[in-house]
């Protein structure tokens, strides 16, 4: 599932994902899933009708992100894989970074820093003027609603409804109906499995 705040010129998108690194850093990891918020760039296109059609919106390059994962198989609220991204190169983000805060309440952290939008941009190198005036308030005043879709989406994980293992996992790049895999893992290393919008 996925929800969208949109602004004038950046948004927030918040969505459930179960996740399997097919390298990971330390072994044996495993599996993880919960919520990603990611705050983007925002770009709308030129209108492709008349005046009164739809107006095409992306979501464009991210700024910055929130992984609210836990561990599969592991207790439910420990939030042991929580972590964030302050930057990104590209569409790539920068190693993980775990704090103390955000592992102790996700939610009530996700808050402050939506709160202050100023300082997720400077931390990512991004100049003010990628938000919009009047972004940094409207940001703030919502910042509540996104923490409250978090929680719905982070409930339903641990209720087994989101954040579930594919049923036919493939690699993470692949369109659903290409013909052909893109460079499948060698025999014997696993693939990455990814499920979710973000």
């Amino acid at each position: 599932m996925l929800y969208a705040f949109g602004f004038e010129r950046v948004g927030v998108v918040v969505g459930d994902l179960y996740l399997v690194d097919p390298r990971p850093a330390k072994e044996p990891e495993g599996a993880e899933h919960g919520v990603r918020v990611e705050l983007r760039v925002l770009q709308r296109g030129p209108l492709k009708g008349s005046i009164y059609s739809a107006q095409p919106i992306e979501v464009a390059r991210p700024i910055w992100r929130a992984d609210l994962l836990e561990t599969v198989d592991g207790r439910p609220g420990s939030f042991d894989r929580t972590h964030y991204h302050p930057v990104f190169r590209d569409w790539d983000p920068t190693s993980r970074v775990f704090t103390r805060e955000l592992s102790a309440d996700p939610l009530g952290w996700l808050g402050e820093q939506l709160a202050d939008l100023d300082a997720l941009l400077a931390a990512a190198g991004f100049p003010p003027e990628t938000a919009g005036p009047d972004d940094a308030d409207r940001l703030r005043g919502v910042a509540p609603e996104i923490v409250d879709a978090a929680r719905r989406l982070l409930d339903q994980i641990r209720a087994g409804q989101l954040g579930t293992a594919p049923n036919d996992p493939a690699p993470h790049d692949q369109a659903p109906n290409d013909p052909a895999p893109h460079d499948p893992a060698p025999a014997g290393e696993p693939a990455v499995i990814r499920a979710g919008w973000l």
